[in-house]
């Protein structure tokens, strides 16, 4: 007769990839589309950067090359991560699933039961991912440098596009956002996919002042007279979209093409791992572990196409 075990359900390979997926991708910058998105980065991807100079030249009867193309390239290597969670079945007796779970003191764990910590990781990798993108720094266990951690130590960010910060309010929000964009280079202001990348603090300002309670000049109604009943789509400043970007530094913001903002992740390499174990027949205990494993790294392509808002430059 074949021995009676508990349910032991393991995601592993492509299926535990789209659980990966949804842990990483749901982060709201990279799930809004604020970063470029490189998946399935075994080890390394090289972004190739080129530079040219003034190639225009005044013309000559023979073939004059005076021109510089100079090549250079960023490295996004993603950094292996996991979760390690254990969880004891007993903690669960009381819920709403425990009918699910059997009534004998051997326990079996229900599909309803393995979703739920699936989804319970998930949802706290998301967002530490989203935290980890844009402040992490990687002496950090859990994080890699993220975008400002990395921005605020480059001395390739010119010193006049580096716009000093203050606490931003409803107040002063139309007048802050305002030195982020005036500090825009003109090769970049226009470009297609340009954004205001704000902390939620600075959103949230906006959002406000265009309600009328700021010194915008939009009258006691706000924006299309709907005062605080204000339900925004697309938000604009100036013309350029308004991303906000919740792993960001209160107070803090950055312009940039979104062109320019790099994320890679294995997701569906074979180095990715969901699992949810049932430890009852291995060690006789009553305990659940969840294992995850991820790869993750994120990359700006240009320091020279960023403008940033309240974030120190060390370099320069």
């Amino acid at each position: 007769m074949a021995t009676t075990t508990s349910i032991t359900t393991t995601y592993a390979g492509e299926f535990s990839g789209k659980y990966i997926a949804a842990a990483l991708l749901s982060a709201p910058t990279l799930e809004k589309g604020g970063f470029t998105i490189h998946p399935n980065v075994k080890f390394k991807e090289v972004i190739q950067r080129v530079a040219t100079d003034d190639i225009i030249k005044n013309a000559t009867c023979d073939f004059d090359a005076t021109s510089t193309v100079t090549l250079t390239e960023r490295i996004l290597q993603p950094e292996e991560f996991q979760v390690n969670l254990e969880l004891c079945k007993k903690t669960f007796h009381s819920t709403w699933q425990a009918a699910e779970m059997g009534f004998s003191a051997f326990d079996v764990m229900p599909k309803s039961f393995v979703d739920f910590l699936i989804g319970h990781v998930s949802e706290k990798v998301s967002s530490a991912m989203e935290t980890t993108i844009w402040t992490g720094v990687n002496a950090t266990a859990g994080q890699f440098d993220g975008i400002s951690t990395q921005i605020a130590a480059d001395a390739l960010l010119p010193s006049a596009q580096e716009v000093t910060g203050t606490t931003v309010t409803a107040a002063n929000v139309i007048t802050e956002l305002g030195k982020l964009v005036d500090a825009i280079p003109a090769r970049l202001y226009g470009h297609p996919d340009l954004k205001l990348y704000v902390s939620q603090n600075i959103y949230k300002a906006y959002v406000r002042a265009l309600g009328g309670f700021g010194a915008s000049g939009l009258g006691a109604n706000g924006y299309d007279n709907k005062g605080t009943n204000q339900v925004l789509g697309d938000v604009f400043y100036d013309g350029v979209p308004v991303f906000m970007a919740n792993g960001m530094a209160a107070n803090t913001a950055i312009a940039t093409p979104s062109s320019n903002l790099h994320f890679a992740t294995g997701l569906l390499n074979d180095m990715n791992e969901v699992k949810v174990l049932d430890m009852s027949d291995i060690d006789g205990s009553q305990n659940v572990r969840v294992i995850m494993r991820f790869t993750a790294d994120a990359k700006y392509g240009f320091a020279s196409d960023m403008v940033t808002y309240g974030i120190v430059n060390s370099a320069n």
